[in-house]
């Protein structure tokens, strides 16, 4: 008989390295609450950062930026661009290979949320479109 479920206090005191090279503060998942049907963690980008291009093949991603700006390039050859600013909702499609780059002088923060519940999600890395974002 498994344990009933109850709620849990995360506070994202925690770093792990992502597979598109960020470092992202623990959130809930489902290695630190047992999460079934979602992920939701924070982001720093500091300035210059640039995550590589890949998708995530099965899962939605919503983002809601607290500061800062990242530049985010998408679509099968990383031929569209959006600036996402502090107060921005981004949404990313299951499938949609995108790029996010901070062009800025000042850190950027993000609330991100997945409907992949792993921590360290399935992620499709998409090295030939890394050269196509100078």
């Amino acid at each position: 008989m498994s344990p009933k479920p109850t709620c849990h206090l995360i506070r994202p005191e925690s770093t792990y390295e992502g597979k598109q090279g960020l470092t992202y503060f623990a959130g809930i998942a489902t290695e630190t609450v047992g999460a079934s049907g979602i992920c939701m963690h924070m982001l720093t980008m500091p300035p210059g950062a640039r995550a590589k291009a890949h998708m995530h093949e099965s899962h939605e991603t919503a983002i809601y930026v607290l500061s800062g700006e990242v530049h985010t390039w998408y679509g099968d050859r990383l031929e569209h661009h959006i600036v996402v600013k502090a107060g921005d909702l981004f949404y990313i499609p299951a499938g949609v290979p995108h790029l996010p780059a901070n062009l800025s002088s000042a850190p950027s923060s993000a609330v991100i949320a997945r409907t992949d519940p792993n921590e360290q999600e399935s992620v499709v890395l998409l090295p030939e479109l890394d050269a196509l974002v100078a």
